[in-house]
């Protein structure tokens, strides 16, 4: 009596971790596809001024690689990139300088700031001071992009012309991932697939959506609609600020559009787990607004949700319970079915599908580690500079 119940209960959990994929298949804004890209432009009559904004932080090894993309812009109007070489000790100043002169294009400015000073997080300090650079020089548009961001030569004449067609006051597009390595082709697609999950791309670009999030590599932003939303400084201790920054311009009454990308693409590796442990741990625990309950519920959903399908599956078949198995291994396909989409984006193999339960579990492993780092006093950092506690100073947004 006590077995059968206990895989009476094990089959009642499969059949709720199934009920979540049936739910999440159709009503979580059709996260699973990957068809949402740049929206129907509209060449403006007059092409807008625009400043790219790029902080970068010891880049030399990648700068090489993205910044000629940048300053190859085949831009109608008038365009200049400003790279703020935050407190760099890898010369990535002096490389942009020289790429700058070897290449040609737009014209570039290379910019040093001070020291941020308390309670400015990660590369906003960086992002504020090439803001105000550039709102001196009164652009109408900014591009916000990472220093390893590579984009195509018409990146930017597309995206003014999606925020034109569209009334967009932010359009993001979420840049292509490397994906060379063993590792980077296990975890790279799930990281995309796991952040459309929270913010399905259909809802965002919705008039008065509740959702809302950009992905930083590639934000073209209103300066009007920065000034609105006091940004950065409204977010300035934002550790996911890419998130807190459409959020601050939807609060300001400004229009947002996420999408993935077609030719904007990132060249930073991620070669090692450990390269990509970092990148998510960095700021996981941050994503659950540092509460233990969150953490908690969390963990207890990507339990249900991504372990119990082949758990259930793979035991319910072993033991000869055959409703756990149907059950669990129904949930596995579903899941399986909804990561296609995303490897095709990214020109993986089909087989690494069902593999998504095991790539969870290191996300969940990575989400704990978050958590355990940020309780020893180590917190959140980008190269090598230390985000502020937010126990001790309130995030905003």
């Amino acid at each position: 009596m006590g077995q059968t119940a206990r895989v009476t209960a094990f089959a009642w959990i499969a059949a709720g971790s199934l009920a979540a994929w049936l739910w999440l298949l159709l009503c979580q804004g059709f996260f699973w596809r990957t068809d949402v890209r740049l929206p129907p432009r509209r060449d403006p009559e007059t092409w807008p001024y625009v400043c790219v904004v790029v902080p970068a932080r010891d880049e030399a090894e990648v700068l090489p690689l993205s910044l000629p993309s940048l300053l190859a812009q085949e831009y109608p109007g008038r365009a200049e990139v400003i790279l703020v070489d935050d407190g760099s000790r890898d010369g990535t100043g002096e490389l942009a300088r020289e790429l700058a002169a070897e290449r040609g294009g737009l014209a570039l400015t290379v910019d040093v700031p001070g020291e941020p000073p308390a309670g400015w997080t990660g590369k906003l300090w960086a992002v504020r001071h090439g803001m105000a650079l550039a709102r001196a020089r009164g652009p109408a548009f900014l591009l916000l992009t990472d220093a390893d961001i590579a984009h195509a030569p018409d990146s930017l004449r597309e995206l003014v012309a999606a925020a034109h067609g569209g009334g967009y006051d932010l359009v993001s597009q979420m840049a292509r991932l490397r994906v060379a390595s063993g590792w980077e082709r296990l975890v790279v697609p799930a990281f995309v697939y796991f952040f459309a999950q929270l913010y399905p791309f259909r809802w965002i670009g919705r008039k008065g959506a509740r959702t809302t999030a950009a992905a930083g590599g590639c934000v073209l932003l209103s300066a009007a609609a920065a000034h609105r939303a006091r940004v950065p400084d409204s977010i300035r201790q934002a550790v996911i600020d890419d998130v807190a920054l459409a959020r601050a311009v939807r609060r300001g009454g400004g229009r947002v559009w996420l999408g993935l990308a077609d030719r904007v693409d990132s060249v930073r590796p991620y070669p090692r787990l450990g390269d990509l442990w970092r990148m998510v741990s960095r700021s996981a625990y941050a994503q659950l607004r540092h509460r233990p309950t969150l953490l908690a519920g969390t963990v207890a959903g990507l339990a249900l949700v991504y372990l119990v399908p082949p758990v259930a599956a793979l035991a319910g078949a072993a033991t000869g319970a055959t409703a756990t198995a149907l059950l669990g291994g129904a949930a596995w396909l579903v899941m399986t079915g909804t990561y296609v989409p995303m490897l095709r984006y990214y020109a993986q193999p089909l087989w690494q599908a069902p593999l998504l339960p095991f790539t969870a579990l290191l996300y969940l492993l990575m989400t704990v580690d978050s958590a355990v780092q940020h309780y020893r006093g180590r917190g959140a950092a980008w190269k090598g500079r230390t985000y502020a506690r937010p126990d001790a100073v309130p995030e905003e947004g």
